[in-house]
């Protein structure tokens, strides 16, 4: 059992490691097509948020397919045809055609979120799911870490488009180490197509997916944190590149070393929320998430760079405490319609919050933005305690263990 375990940590390290490299890898090249296409921040931005919209689009019909087909299918099939999929961007002739690359890329991604949390729910238990969990975040930071890098410091000798393809090619070696590494799912033999849920069965774990109190405060803090989380590093690069720190391409896209934070956080997160209870390791993982943003105000490049240390390794604690509540707290019958509607506040946070932000940082410059974001970060911890609350006033009003779970809190 350990070894599965261990191999399916690595094959969502990997998975993660890989999607996110091709979904993120235009966020440091942002001003470059900026200057590349005459476009303001928040049009460049729509290199980004037009593949994210589209993982928003796709996860919840995707949870759903994984139902029918199999979440192991669901997961290899999306990485693969991601990885085809980013090799035409690095080739696409103008703005348009790249961004309707992106938005194909973004559905192809979008396999990935809308099936990995229920499936890891449903091959692991207790700690080890936790863990498991925690790993995913943290290949998803690594993968949205060395993608960034890779393309923002070869574009000075590569140009965007080589930039762009030299991230897809680090995102191949991810792809194949997940395909070697995931195992066959538990449930995928015998009589498991038997038990495949009909049609109307997804619609009715939709159905409670949407109606408990618990989960919707975490579709809003994925929402709500990514959106901010986006936004700030959307605008990084405008911020870094320009007076008055002015710094090349290259070292501006050193920035998104801050990533290496969510290695360490990720996981840790995971692990307390299994052991003290998920409200506090959430809440605290918020508090840190504004300090972070705070500390990015002042125009001093050391103190800048700590701040977005500080409010990455916050935010992806956030996040796996979160995505980790969903796969716990959801009834079995509506796991992977929960995990799909969780990915969806996510991505949706990304793209319309990175869109915004970038919006807000270039009429109104890094302040405004930073203070938008807190604001949304705040919102978020107030969802969670409301969420808390909808909980208990469900448990004292007679609901069913299968619609409000009894899990550590």
């Amino acid at each position: 059992m350990a070894a599965r375990a261990g191999r399916i940590g690595i094959a969502a390290t990997s998975a993660g490691f890989a999607v996110f490299a091709l979904l993120y890898a235009v966020q440091p090249l942002l001003p470059q097509l900026a200057d590349s296409f005459e476009l303001e921040p928040g049009s460049a931005s729509l290199a980004l948020s037009a593949a994210t919209i589209a993982v928003a689009v796709g996860v919840v019909p995707l949870a759903a397919l994984s139902e029918l087909i199999g979440r192991r299918r669901v997961m290899l099939g999306s990485v693969i045809l991601a990885v085809l999929l980013a090799v035409g961007c690095a080739f696409a002739p103008n703005f348009p055609a790249l961004l309707v690359l992106r938005v194909l890329l973004g559905l192809a991604i979008a396999g990935l979120p809308a099936t990995a949390m229920a499936y890891l729910a449903e091959e692991l238990d207790g700690t080890s799911r936790g863990v498991a969990l925690g790993a995913l975040v943290a290949g998803n930071s690594m993968g949205g870490m060395c993608g960034r890098l890779v393309a923002g410091i070869s574009y000075d000798w590569l140009g965007w488009r080589g930039a762009l393809g030299l991230s897809t090619a680090l995102a191949v070696l991810g792809a194949l180490v997940f395909a070697c590494a995931l195992p066959s799912s538990r449930g995928s033999s015998g009589s498991a197509a038997e038990q495949r849920p009909t049609a109307r069965a997804i619609l009715s774990g939709l159905g409670l997916a949407v109606r408990a109190p618990l989960l919707l405060a975490q579709y809003a803090v994925a929402f709500l944190a990514m959106g901010a989380f986006v936004a700030a590093y959307n605008a990084a690069g405008f911020r870094l590149t320009s007076e008055p720190l002015a710094l090349a391409p290259a070292i501006a896209a050193l920035v998104f070393l801050a990533y290496a934070a969510g290695w360490v956080s990720s996981p840790l997160a995971g692990r307390l929320a299994e052991r003290h209870g998920r409200t506090p390791v959430l809440l605290s993982a918020l508090g840190v998430t504004v300090l972070g943003a705070m500390l990015t105000i002042p125009d001093v490049v050391w103190l800048i760079a700590l701040g977005l240390l500080v409010f990455t390794g916050g935010f992806f604690a956030a996040h796996a405490a979160a995505s980790g509540w969903v796969g716990a707290a959801a009834p079995e019958s509506a796991r992977g319609q929960a995990s799909g509607l969780y990915q969806c506040a996510y991505y949706a946070g990304a793209s319309i919050g990175g869109s915004v932000g970038s919006a807000i940082y270039g009429g109104f410059g890094w302040t405004a933005l930073t203070l938008v974001g807190t604001g949304w970060l705040v919102l978020a911890g107030v969802g969670v305690l409301l969420g808390m609350r909808g909980r208990e006033r469900s448990t004292r009003s007679g609901a069913t263990p299968q619609t409000v779970p009894s899990v550590r809190r």
